[in-house]
């Protein structure tokens, strides 16, 4: 290694302390306390039963926990994802400036596998209280609630002489992306490891091949998930941009994440390699992002607003009229655009470490909206909103989340000590 960065530790470690984990573990504590009043209340409050009975069918309150058990599962498996795609973007495009933080996106991927097992119990226990197309009358052609329309889509989610059954392509789909996601980001960990160990620019080559695979695979495998996990909910509804949209909002919070952590580990002293240069490029990633984010938002808006096609307009409609979701529209819209540009538009702004974490927790809390909107109306209709139940989840999910990939973060090198662009990340400046 180049003289230039001798003078750093380029063995040091983050050290996952008692006070960190107990901070991680208040919130959990929270949470975990909204969750269950927020259960009580649904249990016993029966604040919106007559809504329900009158579209038709009794509410039950565990349908409510169901629809925040997959919010949170497709939102906190986006960010892990992310992560490791990032990683994979850095090897892809020979990038150097990154050099210092691919641990910390790396680390991202240390919750798919428990994301995985989490989206596939939840599937398994609550698939008719989510997905209407898991109804076995939809398609059978002799029933008063035959749908045409769902049973031509049928054969996507089943196989097609056994509509209505089990959905197996779409639990092998499920099952597949989970399992190449997670192998993908094991033979990276692997790969990370034996460069510290050996050296040289073998480790080097070898992520930067598997990372074009991966990439390749991640480009199909998160739009056909984004139609499988949350448009399938409005399942007479389609939008052909919705895997960018998708991938617009994991991509944007994912990027938020690794900055929140990239500045946390700053101010325990570590990655003095890491200086106002690499946060600037974080900012602008996340600064470029949110206006991407916002541009497939407002496409897929106006494209359907302009056609004015009911049963695409529908989407909207039901949201936009809504007591409940209406006002969560012009929420999304202020959290992951109004504020994030309007506070990130000077150079100095991305340069800061402060601006940073209040854009990035916006940011994180906002695109939950945006999946909160994208999930709920379809699955609870007039029976959903914002309450305690939404707030302990999220609050669960995401120290849940802090704690996995701090843990994982802290067995190995924080900095790639043997990587062959380290001295560029030294010399990075813009």
């Amino acid at each position: 290694m180049a003289h230039h960065v001798q003078h750093y530790n380029l063995d040091q470690k983050f050290d996952f302390t008692a006070a960190t984990k107990k901070a991680v573990f208040t919130v959990l504590g929270i949470g975990a306390a909204l969750l269950v009043l927020g259960i009580v209340m649904a249990m016993f409050g029966g604040g919106h039963h007559e809504a329900a009975e009158a579209e038709g069918h009794a509410f039950h309150w565990y349908e409510r926990l169901y629809a925040n058990l997959w919010i949170n599962n497709v939102y906190f498996t986006g960010i892990a994802i992310i992560g490791v795609f990032f990683f994979a973007i850095q090897y892809a495009a020979q990038a150097g400036w990154s050099t210092a933080i691919i641990r910390v996106m790396l680390s991202l991927g240390n919750w798919l596998p428990i994301a995985g097992v989490l989206m596939i119990v939840t599937f398994f226990i609550a698939n008719h209280d989510l997905f209407h197309w898991t109804h076995a009358y939809l398609f059978d052609k002799t029933s008063p609630d035959y749908d045409k329309i769902i049973d031509g889509k049928g054969a996507f989610f089943y196989w097609p002489m056994a509509k209505g059954t089990f959905p197996v392509l779409y639990i092998f789909r499920m099952v597949l992306f989970f399992g190449f996601w997670v192998f993908f980001f094991k033979k990276f960990q692997q790969f990370t490891y034996n460069e510290d160990i050996i050296g040289g620019t073998s480790s080097w080559y070898k992520i930067r091949s598997w990372s074009a695979f991966f990439l390749i695979f991640f480009a199909v495998s998160s739009s056909i998930a984004a139609w499988d996990w949350v448009m399938s909910i409005d399942t007479h509804w389609f939008s052909t941009l919705f895997g960018w949209y998708v991938f617009a909002s994991w991509f944007v919070a994912g990027l938020s994440a690794i900055t929140l952590i990239t500045i946390f580990l700053k101010s325990q002293g570590l990655l003095e390699m890491v200086n106002e240069n690499h946060v600037h490029d974080l900012g602008k990633f996340i600064f470029g992002f949110t206006i991407f984010w916002t541009y497939l938002w407002f496409s897929q808006f106006l494209l359907i607003y302009y056609a004015n096609i009911p049963e695409e307009t529908v989407y909207f409609i039901e949201r936009l009229s809504s007591d409940i979701y209406g006002p969560f529209i012009f929420v999304n819209l202020a959290l992951n655009f109004v504020l994030p540009f309007l506070l990130l538009m000077t150079r100095d702004a991305k340069r800061h470490g402060v601006f940073l974490k209040l854009v990035c927790a916006l940011i994180i809390a906002g695109h939950w909206v945006d999946f909160f909107l994208m999930v709920q109306p379809g699955t609870l209709g007039h029976n959903g909103g914002v309450g305690f139940m939404e707030v302990g989840m999220f609050l669960v999910y995401g120290a849940a989340f802090t704690f996995v990939v701090l843990s994982g973060l802290a067995k190995g090198n924080l900095v790639p000590k043997n990587h062959p662009m380290l001295e560029e990340s030294y010399n990075h400046h813009i």
